[in-house]
């Protein structure tokens, strides 16, 4: 037989797949459970957006059809909420399509990308892929007083060479939630070369209150390198649809459109993300139904003397104070799934989508079980 492994691009064989979270359907199958809860893929505990979910239906008719390649109607209401033109904007299937356009438009080997440690895991999938190489900075301490394994910009900073070509940043971060300020990222970018291409991933934005929380929309006629990613797939409840978008100078998504696929956003996904885009109510809703499920976890979890990372997203990760793969199987016995990121370099750390009351409360009373166990 063949090995092909030897005629991979440099840096594939060392590559691990991303490991999504594990489905309730393969769970209850071979644990032989019902009435399993699913806390680890931060979805919208919610479903999907009403409207959202209504559009997608009534455009099934026309499946046999390929989409607007376009994506004219979706990125004029786009434009229409955050004061672009249509032409800085482009669509992908979920926000990770289009950091994979950067990736692909700019890292190749000899090139660099620097991110933080406990970053998103396909940043180093998708430069690796490129053949370029990854630079992590390490991220800010565990006993750092107010963001524990955040960012830590300064050490970001010092990664840069004449060889970086991208920056990602998610704000806030996954897995650990923590999130960075207006002025501490405003002046990150302004000592960058402005020739590095900086990605904000801002994948969970929608759910924080914070005041000095920074809007990267905000400052892209500021700064022509910089990539702005969303997606519909978590605050929105569209994550089975594959819908997001960039947005960005004219300059850059012109490059980036160049290597984007054909008609990579479906037409059930165009039409309930447009339509998602008004369904006001479901996003407070939503962003209600967060903020509790925030403090309801936080509050138990100091309760029961586990330490949480400060968290401004969808989910929160906790310090099980032992090996968390042995908690994770044990919660799986109990029907409740939530996420090991030993593969974040995290291996005491459970990461916990916030769910509904009755959800949050399930897991949480399932974990005093095994811990006590």
């Amino acid at each position: 037989m063949t090995d092909f492994s030897s005629f991979t691009a440099p840096g594939i064989d060392a590559l691990h797949p991303y490991v999504p979270g594990k489905p309730i359907e393969e769970l209850e199958r071979e644990l032989g459970l019902s009435h399993t809860i699913k806390l680890a893929s931060n979805e919208n505990p919610l479903g999907p957006s009403p409207k959202g979910r209504d559009a997608a239906m009534e455009v099934l008719g026309d499946i046999h059809q390929y989409p607007d390649d376009s994506g004219f109607r979706l990125k004029k209401k786009l434009a229409a909420r955050t004061g672009l033109q249509a032409d800085r904007i482009v669509l992908g299937a979920g926000s990770s399509d289009v950091i994979d356009l950067v990736a692909r438009t700019f890292l190749a080997p000899g090139s660099n990308a620097v991110f933080s440690r406990y970053s998103f895991a396909m940043y180093p999938i998708y430069t690796t892929a490129a053949g370029a190489q990854c630079r992590v900075a390490e991220a800010l301490p565990p006993d750092h007083g107010e963001m524990p394994y955040g960012h830590d910009l300064e050490k970001m900073a010092a990664q840069v060479d004449e060889n970086t070509r991208v920056v990602f940043i998610a704000n806030p971060n996954n897995p650990t939630g923590t999130w960075l300020s207006k002025t501490a990222l405003y002046g990150f970018l302004r000592e960058l070369p402005a020739q590095i291409v900086v990605v904000l991933d801002e994948a969970y934005t929608e759910y924080v209150s914070e005041a000095d929380f920074p809007n990267g929309v905000d400052w892209l006629d500021e700064f022509p390198n910089l990539m702005v990613t969303r997606t519909f797939s978590k605050i929105y409840g569209l994550a089975g649809l594959r819908v997001g978008y960039g947005m960005a100078s004219r300059e850059l998504i012109a490059l980036v459109s160049r290597v984007r696929h054909p008609f990579n956003v479906s037409l059930p996904a165009l039409a309930a993300a447009e339509a998602a885009l008004d369904d006001r109510a479901f996003l407070d809703l939503s962003g209600d139904n967060n903020a509790r499920g925030l403090a309801q976890l936080g509050s138990a979890f100091d309760a029961m003397g586990l330490a949480h990372i400060p968290s401004v997203g969808n989910f929160i990760t906790v310090d099980m104070q032992q090996d968390a793969g042995q908690v994770y199987e044990e919660l799986l016995a109990k029907g409740v799934i939530v996420r090991p990121v030993a593969n974040y370099g995290l291996p005491r750390h459970l990461r916990i989508t916030v769910g509904t009351a009755d959800e949050n409360q399930r897991v949480l009373q399932a974990l005093e079980q095994v811990l006590a166990s």
